[in-house]
């Protein structure tokens, strides 16, 4: 019998030595999309970067979407560190406590109206500035999408300050609601996914920070008949994309460098990118809608300037407490997302 199990055992050693590399054992990542499963991020933007994971580590690495969000909004950096699932993207203004530099170009009026190049910027920024700041999980990209503008859902545009005061309006939570509460004007804040029943029950007259995937994704243009915009966008959103640590481990070092080589550009420019297409055919229906486009007058877009001032010294101040240079992280980002939308 020992004889017997010997053999058994130099067998299966002797084909184990011998199996093809495509039967050793794969990493296989848990991506989750928390947006609803039609979303582009779940349709396009993670599964592109899947297909060219499997293609760039020939099949050692591969991943899978679940078919609905394990977790809500604000916990997808913790989904990811409690390893509920192995990579993630977290939108960064839900996570404040924990970092700062990828605040950096969130600060209002900092950005431009080309996300790309405020998504080259913001990565440039990071890696210059706080490259070691998500500590607790592998960060592999990240990206800054479209501005929203403000939305009048009245016969009456808002376009002076005035105008602006008067108003009830509906505004992403942070800074845009700060801005909003600054100047006067009444302002109920929720997260972006519950902005229809606030903007089509009537409770505000106006709403602003929503860009076209927005408008679309929560049906609320048939509730705005004008938009205005300011020179420079208001404020800007920023998202992370990220893997569990340990997880990240047992993938070999040539796939991980592998993999970080692909990432920022089959998600971060991506997704960017795909924020601004579909801002632009939102915003090329807008005459067919009747919704009319204004300038803001300047003493309005000055008025919003300074309201948010305190915004970024806060901020600034929170940078310096973690170590980093905001002022010259924020001038860097800036330049550069300026220099590359030209």
């Amino acid at each position: 019998m020992k004889l017997h199990l010997a053999a058994i055992s130099l067998a299966t050693a002797t084909v184990a030595v011998g199996l093809p590399e495509a039967a050793v054992a794969k990493t296989r990542l848990i991506v989750n999309c928390f947006w609803p499963p039609q979303h582009f991020v779940c349709t396009k933007v993670l599964p592109g970067w899947i297909e060219e994971v499997e293609r760039v580590t020939e099949g050692r690495v591969t991943a899978n979407i679940p078919p609905k969000s394990v977790a809500p909004p604000p916990e997808q950096l913790a989904s990811v560190e409690k390893g509920l699932v192995d990579a993630a993207v977290q939108f960064n203004g839900l996570i404040g406590n924990r970092v700062t530099g990828a605040l950096t170009a969130m600060q209002p009026f900092s950005g431009t109206r080309n996300s790309i190049a405020m998504t080259d910027a913001a990565w440039e920024t990071n890696k210059k500035f706080y490259p070691d700041e998500f500590d607790t999980v592998e960060l592999l990209s990240q990206w800054v999408i479209t501005p929203g503008d403000i939305y009048s859902g009245t016969d009456t545009p808002i376009v002076t300050l005035e105008d602006f005061q008067s108003r009830k309006m509906w505004a992403l939570p942070g800074p845009l609601a700060n801005i909003a509460k600054e100047l006067g004007a009444g302002v109920v804040a929720t997260p972006a996914v519950q902005s229809n029943e606030v903007i089509a029950n009537g409770v505000v007259d106006s709403h602003m920070g929503l860009s076209g995937d927005g408008l679309k994704a929560f049906q609320v243009l048939p509730y705005s008949k004008s938009v205005t915009r300011v020179s420079q966008p208001m404020y800007t959103t920023t998202f992370s994309f990220f893997v569990n640590k340990d997880k990240w481990a047992e993938i070999s070092p040539e796939d991980q460098e592998a993999i970080h080589a692909i990432s920022q550009d089959t998600i971060g420019k991506v997704a960017a990118g795909l924020w601004d297409s579909v801002h632009d055919e939102v915003r090329g229906s807008f005459q067919e809608l009747g919704i009319v486009e204004y300038t803001a007058d300047p003493a309005l877009e000055a008025a919003l300037m300074k309201a948010a001032e305190p915004i970024t010294e806060a901020w600034l101040s929170k940078a310096s407490e973690a170590g980093i240079d905001g002022q010259a992280a924020l001038d860097h980002y800036q330049a550069r997302a300026a220099e590359l939308s030209q």
